[in-house]
C-alpha cells in the first residue's frame, strides 16, 4: 500500500518513513507542500499531512485531495491546539487528526483502521481461507500463493465487501497510480478467480466488481 507523507521536519519525516516501511508500506515523503501537491495523482491509498509546511499548507492540499479522492483516508498532523485549525481540518474532509507530539504507534493504528488493513486470516466460505501475512489461499489441505497484485486486489475487495469496487479504485490501489487498461484489470481478475474455487466475485458491467461471502 502506497502512502503520501507531508512533514517538513526532516528528522521526524525520516523516522515515520523508516517505521512505516518496516511495516511493509510504500512511502513517498515530502517536506514541501507544493511538491506534495504535484504528486497527488500518483495513486495513494492514504495521505498523511502536516498543516504548517513550506509553499502550500496541508489544509489547502486536503481541499484538493477531496476534489478528486472523496473516499481516500487523510490523516492530519499538527502541533496547533487552536480549535479553528482542528475544525477546518474536519470541515474540509480529514478522517482523523493527530496532535503533535505523538507516538508513531498511534499513527500506525489510525492507518490500519482507516485503510482496513488486515493481518489475520479471513474465511471466504466453502473451506477457503486467506492469510494476509503469508499471501496464502488455503482450500482444505491445498495452498495457493497469491502474487502481489492478486493480494492487493483481494485485499481491496475484502475491505469493501458487499460494495462495488470500481475500476478506478482498483487502478489506484493495485497499480498504485500507474495506468492499468480495463483488459489488464480483467486479466488480473481472471487469475484471481481461478485461484478461488467457487463464485464469490460478481462483475458489475463497465463499473467494477463486488465480493460476496
Amino acid at each position: 500500500m502506497k502512502i503520501l507523507l507531508l512533514e517538513d521536519n526532516a528528522r521526524f519525516n525520516s523516522t515515520i518513513v523508516k517505521r512505516l516501511e518496516a511495516k511493509g508500506y510504500v512511502l513517498n515523503s515530502f517536506i514541501d507542500g507544493q511538491d506534495a501537491y504535484n504528486a497527488l495523482d500518483n495513486g495513494y491509498a492514504c495521505f498523511i499531512l502536516d498543516i504548517n509546511v513550506p509553499s502550500l499548507d496541508g489544509i489547502e492540499i486536503l481541499k484538493k485531495i477531496r476534489d478528486f479522492y472523496p473516499e481516500t483516508p487523510v490523516i492530519i498532523m499538527s502541533s496547533s491546539v487552536e480549535l479553528e485549525v482542528i475544525k477546518d481540518a474536519y470541515n474540509y474532509g480529514c478522517n482523523d487528526f493527530l496532535k503533535k507530539p505523538f507516538f508513531i504507534d498511534e499513527l500506525e493504528i489510525k492507518i490500519e483502521k482507516l485503510c482496513n488493513i488486515r493481518h489475520d486470516i479471513v474465511d471466504l466460505g466453502h473451506g477457503c481461507l486467506f492469510d494476509f501475512k503469508t499471501s496464502l489461499l488455503a482450500i482444505g489441505e491445498f495452498q495457493e500463493h497469491l502474487s502481489r497484485k492478486e493480494k492487493l486486489l483481494l485485499n481491496v475487495l475484502i475491505s469493501e465487501k458487499g460494495k462495488v469496487v470500481t475500476f478506478n479504485k482498483i487502478q489506484a490501489m493495485v497499480w498504485e497510480g500507474n495506468f492499468a487498461s480495463p483488459d489488464s484489470i480483467r486479466s488480473l481478475m481472471r487469475r484471481l478467480r481461478k485461484k478461488i474455487p467457487f463464485e464469490c466475485i460478481e462483475t458489475v458491467v463497465d463499473v467494477g466488481y463486488i465480493l460476496r461471502y
